[in-house]
């Protein structure tokens, strides 16, 4: 399912600029939005897994969808385990409305375009709240953020909070392997045109070993990703490493393309910006060490 799922999110992108189109035609026809809900709620009853490849492929766009939210948020109502909230809000979010979630003190990803908020709280109560969003204003252009003001809430159940989080940070990881994939591949075919002392670059040595490391990167941080979807890998190893290795890949990029990769008019800038968005989503990657440090000094 995962290769032809992959192909159908691919064609897709491939026929649709337009992120409104593109969301339409992914949550509508092809499901991406409730691949991880039950069937019983509308979904597919697939896995994370499934959700983790359509990610990737939009993480090569860079197009602002609001699937990372959705993810996040339908695995947030079921672990409630509360039927009524689950039987009214999944199908909404199955069909492609946008449910949106996040912890408080923390700018939430699309809640100005979403038709329901839902608010983790330091309890793990997990609350669907009405209130006045406002748009904050991002380096990264493609990620909509926004901060929320509470008016009032209803409290749907109790959730795993550092569990949600890792969710999160995991399903994110697919979206860094996927920029960082395509920023790769963008950058070779670059390399492959530019001439100079009468060959292209792409075939002195030192270049062909800077891409072959970058090659090593990414294809280590897909499997980091993947390894962290099926329970193999801690979440905050995916968010560690994925964060670096996109980071690193959109830094590459700038530098390999010379001169215009720091153009307006290339596209290099806005990998680098979605890789500074990343890093700091869900929390930093210090912050995850931390985390790692503190589960593993409890089992000591």
């Amino acid at each position: 399912m995962s290769d032809e799922l992959r192909s159908v999110v691919r064609g897709v992108l491939s026929r649709h600029s337009d992120a409104s189109a593109v969301w339409r035609v992914l949550a509508q026809q092809v499901g991406v939005a409730g691949l991880a809900i039950p069937s019983r709620y509308g979904g597919a009853g697939a896995s994370l897994v499934e959700a983790h490849v359509a990610l990737e492929e939009l993480g090569r766009t860079l197009l602002p969808h609001p699937l990372l939210s959705c993810v996040v948020a339908g695995q947030a109502l079921l672990m409630t385990g509360s039927e009524d909230a689950c039987q009214r809000l999944l199908p909404r979010l199955v069909a492609g409305e946008v449910i949106a979630v996040g912890w408080p003190d923390e700018p939430i990803l699309d809640a100005d375009v979403a038709s329901v908020l839902l608010l983790v709280d330091g309890d793990g109560s997990l609350t669907e709240v009405e209130g006045s969003v406002t748009p904050l204003a991002t380096m990264d252009q493609s990620r909509r953020l926004g901060r929320l003001e509470v008016k009032r809430g209803t409290r749907i159940g109790t959730v795993d909070s550092e569990r949600l989080r890792d969710i999160a940070c995991v399903a994110l990881s697919a979206e860094q392997v996927g920029t960082a994939a395509k920023a790769l591949e963008l950058t070779v075919d670059y390399l492959k045109t530019r001439v100079q002392f009468g060959r292209p670059i792409a075939s002195f040595q030192a270049i062909q070993h800077r891409l072959a490391d970058l090659h090593v990167m990414v294809e280590s941080a897909r499997a980091v990703s993947y390894a962290a979807v099926r329970g193999r890998t801690p979440a905050g190893v995916a968010k560690v490493y994925c964060s670096e290795v996109l980071a690193q890949v959109a830094a590459e990029m700038i530098q390999l393309h010379g001169g215009i990769g720091i153009t307006w008019e290339h596209d290099a800038h806005r990998f680098f910006k979605r890789a500074h968005s990343a890093w700091h989503l869900f929390g930093p990657p210090r912050e995850h060490l931390r985390r790692l440090e503190h589960r593993l000094s409890s089992r000591a």
